[in-house]
């Protein structure tokens, strides 16, 4: 039986999508992602202190010829817009973004909730496609996230709110 735990299945679906290269800013629901990623030796991943940072080292990443991700918290989407506009917007460089999307129903930090509401709208805003799959779609819709974004030349993005990480 495959394990179901959200954590493997969007690191599965990082996996068949190719994606050698992550740069993450930490996020308590991305720990065991983390890990995964960490103990991969097929994967070079960079800790980062902030989103944009994470855009740019990922952009360098791509035209280096690998197939990068950033792992991130949607909290800091708001820091990373300009980059995602101006670099990988401007110059087609695709990115794999999996953003644990906090702040929805359910979440009990009153500072998340503002920009849980606004992530889709500032996804929108900039044309960055997104996805919000459900455990059993997960590991599909991440490397069909990873197609999109290669074959667009765009960033995309794949929003796991806290429903996905409470399933399994």
């Amino acid at each position: 039986m495959k394990d179901t735990s959200p954590s493997k299945a969007v690191y599965r679906g990082m996996k068949i999508a190719g994606v050698d290269f992550v740069a993450s800013v930490p996020c308590v629901n991305l720990k065991e992602l983390l890990s995964l990623v960490d103990a991969d030796p097929e994967i070079t991943h960079v800790p980062v202190t902030r989103e944009e940072e994470g855009v740019g080292i990922c952009a360098g990443a791509y035209l280096g010829g690998k197939r990068p991700a950033l792992l991130m918290q949607n909290s800091g989407l708001g820091n990373s817009i300009n980059a995602l506009a101006s670099l990988n917007g401007l110059y087609k460089i695709p990115l794999l973004m999996i953003i644990s999307h906090r702040g929805g129903e359910g979440e009990t930090i009153v500072g998340q909730v503002p920009m849980g509401r606004l992530t889709p709208k500032l996804l929108d805003a900039m044309e960055i496609p997104r996805f919000a799959p459900t455990l059993s779609e997960a590991e599909k819709i991440v490397a069909r996230a990873w197609q999109l974004a290669q074959a667009a030349g765009t960033p995309t993005a794949v929003l796991l709110d806290i429903e996905f990480w409470r399933s399994s």
